[in-house]
């Protein structure tokens, strides 16, 4: 019975981690909760399984505890099952302290400093300061860290909660002998750092202030249990990250020149800092950066000592805890030559051969961010090149083919900014000579065949190049031409080049670029002879030509002659065809050519081509559009068409979805699943809804993994008449248990007897146990009053298809059901001097619960019952 109750709630647990939302609709989460908080207050639970319990309060809080009220009343349940748990069970009370800080955060307990987190706030403190451990076994250690942890997050989610712990906090750090000192560090950190913010909030603080919270011997009148004004939600968003800003928007604290206590606990976690993981390290430099720069009374010296080690680490994440102190402290703290040295080494770093590129790239943006000592202008965070960063020191990271696509582009980038920097004409001008070389020699490797990769970077490279020197005739037009070449040889890299232009024309507002490559492709494919198209490089000129369409100040004549050449050519026979694919990309030339502004000199071409598109275009999809966009040429002003929405369909789908979408009368059903119980569904197209017709009737057919009861989420997409699409929630539909039922896989050409056999061996079989799959073999008794009239009635409304046995023997009937994808029940039934008495006997023993609901349903008398 125990691993029944524990194999259900695994099940249970995981459906809930699956979705929540979902597991919660047949059921509330209070409901849930008190289920959880029963099971966990029980003893005949394992503690395995309490372990698992707790999931859902550690991962969906907020689900289940979603008011103050209810937060604080699972947290006193929770800490009353810690008190009482046996000290052996260390990972069942770890996750209670996890599960207790999870809830209390979430339902806002510890904000509003609720009483119950007034008491976990003492049991972590009395866990972290309980040092038994130290020469036994071990086994309060786990307690100790995940305490450690708890009390982090508390302090991290409401910052200043442990302001007042300062002085108990720095005791456990000087006092912690095991690997727990890293943490404590950590956590002493934090909590300075936000009570030195804490008082900055304050109007009238100052340095006795400081004093009393560090633990130092004052005489001003604080009292220890005052608190002081909580940090707000904005306030905590601002305290993410003091130095990512401007310095002058750090506040400060005005402390005199008296600041001995707090620089003696700065000078104690730096010299231990060490001691600790370059990650940890990091950290507590990050923390320790933002007190001095909130204390002007501390000077940014007290770092000096571990500039020495820093400059020179191979540690990403203390490097960039160093270059945020030179952010936040530039020449108080770094001289220029230590500026110089930090840049030199950055660029070493960002072109070092045994760096993966995640490295190389932190550097390179490194780079283009350097904080200076003196820098010229604010940049608001934007890419800028250091004074110190020379053309002569950057062409260490000039680019190269045989640089990975990501390490490429960012040395391109930084490059272009160099050379734009030092101009054309400059000592160093030829660099944007190599820069325009190394883009054409992306350009043939392309040519000659290169990946989906060196499409995309070169691309991409195109566009920094342009963005950077569009304003250079020559480069430019050289570009164009040797685009317009590339797209003769590639006309599949259309998309790509549609997509510079309108990134171009973003991004470049004030160069005209964008039109001349424009202009230059619209030549190229006009001119072309007709006699080498073929219908693949026919299908991309299309798409170019409605891009270059959308060009009011492009003529669009050699455009309207190509199309009717296309079109009446002998030699391309297109029409004929009937090519659906080709000829919807004729009709997105003529949209884009209805709303040109030339339009009026382009009505007579674009007529005829529509005219015979209509006439002769062997598809009739192809030619109804055709027809109504001749019919809109020809009768509306050029206003209205542009107020005519021509897009009806979508170029890239087929004829098939395209008069699907057409249709504000077809439905598409969506369901889904709430367990894995059954294969997933497919969706259903349910076409052509008419009011004066029934509604078609829909069959889902459910393939079961497990023959159980299910729930089905349906849902429905449907387009209305104003040409909207919409997303309706439908009723959930219910699988019942007897759905699943089937009748054996048998002969149609067995008999009766044959029946009766098989029916006899498996009863025989799962009652001696002796199948390869016995372990699963079960037999279970349900009884229930019943007459014989009603046995008879109820064996013939429920269970006449899988009757093995003569419906004339009207005392003993026998039914055979089989439930895929491998289950079978076997139903022995018959009348007994006080009750009908239904024998069950099945090779699935998961099945029993199922099996009992389904007979309680045929109770009629409060005297049934259920005896397993």
């Amino acid at each position: 019975h125990r691993a029944i109750m524990a194999a259900n709630w695994v099940e249970r647990i995981s459906a809930f981690s699956c979705s929540p939302s979902r597991f919660l609709c047949g059921s509330t989460a209070e409901a849930f909760l008190a289920e959880l908080l029963c099971e966990l207050r029980q003893d005949r639970a394992t503690y395995s399984v309490k372990v698992l319990l707790l999931s859902p309060l550690c991962e969906h809080p907020n689900l289940l505890c979603p008011t103050d009220s209810l937060g604080e009343e699972t947290a006193l349940e929770l800490m009353s099952m810690f008190v009482q748990c046996p000290p052996k069970f260390v990972q069942f009370g770890c996750r209670l302290l996890l599960a207790l800080t999870s809830v209390l955060v979430c339902s806002c307990c510890v904000s509003i400093h609720s009483r119950a987190s007034q008491d976990f706030l003492d049991l972590l403190l009395q866990i972290a300061q309980d040092t038994s451990d130290l020469y036994s076994d071990g086994a309060v250690r786990p307690l100790r860290v995940t305490a450690c942890d708890c009390l982090r997050e508390l302090e991290a989610c409401s910052p200043g909660l442990l302001s007042q712990r300062l002085e108990l906090l720095s005791g456990l750090r000087q006092r912690e002998p095991s690997h727990l000192h890293q943490a404590y560090t950590g956590l002493h950190t934090l909590v300075l750092r936000n009570a030195v913010y804490q008082l900055t909030q304050e109007p009238d603080a100052g340095a006795q202030h400081l004093k009393a919270l560090l633990g130092g011997n004052t005489t001003v009148a604080w009292e220890a249990e005052q608190d002081l004004v909580p940090i707000d939600n904005k306030d905590s968003a601002v305290l993410s990250s003091l130095t990512l800003g401007p310095m002058g928007t750090v506040p400060t604290l005005q402390t005199g020149p008296d600041c001995k206590e707090l620089r003696s606990i700065l000078s104690s976690l730096l010299e231990e800092s060490y001691l600790l993981t370059p990650l940890c390290q990091a950290a507590l430099l990050h923390r320790l950066t933002e007190v001095v720069a909130m204390v002007p009374a501390v000077p940014p010296s007290v770092f000096r000592a571990q500039l020495l080690r820093l400059l020179g680490t191979s540690e990403v994440c203390l490097l960039h805890a160093t270059l945020l102190m030179k952010c936040a402290f530039t020449d108080s703290l770094f001289s220029a030559e230590d500026e110089a040295f930090m840049l030199k080494r950055l660029v070493a770093l960002s072109q070092h051969p045994l760096l993966g590129t995640p490295e190389k790239l932190f550097y390179m943006d490194c780079i283009l961010h350097f904080p200076e000592n003196r820098p010229i202008g604010c940049s608001d965070g934007d890419e800028t090149l250091p004074v110190l960063l020379t053309p002569r020191l950057a062409s260490a990271i000039v680019p190269t083919v045989f640089n990975d696509s990501a390490t490429m582009l960012a040395r391109l980038n930084l490059l272009s900014m160099v050379c734009l920097e030092e101009g054309e004409e400059g000592e160093e001008g030829k660099g944007i000579a190599y820069l325009y070389e190394h883009l054409t020699s992306l350009l043939h490797i392309l040519e000659n065949g290169g990946s989906r990769e060196i499409v995309v970077t070169f691309f991409r490279a195109a566009f920094l190049f342009l963005f950077y020197f569009c304003h250079i005739e020559r480069y430019a037009s050289s570009l164009v031409g040797k685009l317009c070449n590339l797209y003769l040889c590639h006309t599949n890299l259309a998309p790509h080049l549609i997509n510079l232009v309108d990134q171009t024309q973003d991004k470049l507002t004030e160069s005209n670029w964008a039109v001349e490559l424009l202009k230059a492709l619209q030549g190229v494919i006009t001119e072309a002879p007709f006699t080498k198209l073929t219908l693949h490089d026919l299908s991309w000129h299309l798409k170019m030509l409605a891009r270059v369409a959308e060009e009011g100040q492009i003529p669009q004549h050699s455009t309207l002659r190509f199309l009717s050449g296309v079109i009446t050519s002998s030699s391309s026979s297109l029409c004929a065809s009937g090519n659906w694919r080709l000829g919807n990309g004729l009709l997105g030339v003529c949209c884009c050519l209805l709303v040109h502004p030339a339009l009026d000199s382009l009505l007579i071409p674009l007529a005829d081509i529509l005219q015979h598109l209509t006439c002769h275009y062997r598809d009739t999809d192809i030619q109804d559009h055709a027809r109504l966009y001749y019919a809109i040429l020809t009768t509306l002003s050029r206003e209205k068409i542009a107020g005519v929405n021509l897009n009806l369909y979508d170029a890239e789908s087929c004829p098939g979805e395209a008069n699907a979408a057409m249709e504000i009368f077809s439905i598409r059903l969506h369901f889904n699943l709430t367990d894995n119980h059954y294969e997933e569904l497919s969706d259903i197209s349910v076409p052509c809804l008419f009011r004066e017709r029934p509604s078609p009737k829909v069959s889902l057919r459910l393939k079961p993994r497990r023959p159980y009861p299910t729930t089905l989420h349906a849902s429905a997409i449907f387009t209305t008449q104003d040409g909207l699409s919409w997303l309706t929630v439908l009723p959930d539909i219910y699988v019942t248990f007897q759905q699943v039922f089937l009748s054996p896989p048998m002969s149609p050409a067995w008999g009766r007897n044959s029946k009766l056999s098989l029916f006899e061996g498996l009863w025989e079989e799962i009652h001696s146990g002796s199948g390869e799959d016995s372990s699963d073999y079960v037999t279970s008794l349900f009884c229930c009053q019943l007459k014989e009239a009603g046995l008879l009635a109820l064996v013939k409304e429920h269970f006449l298809p899988f009757l093995i046995s003569d419906l004339r023997a009207k005392e003993d009937f026998k039914v055979l059901l089989f439930l895929p994808p491998q289950s079978h029940v076997l139903l022995h039934i018959g009348s007994k001097e006080d009750a009908v008495h239904f024998d069950i006997a099945t090779d699935n023993w998961h099945l029993l619960p199922h099996i009992s609901s389904y007979l309680l349903t045929f109770q009629s008398t409060r005297g049934a019952a259920a005896l397993h």
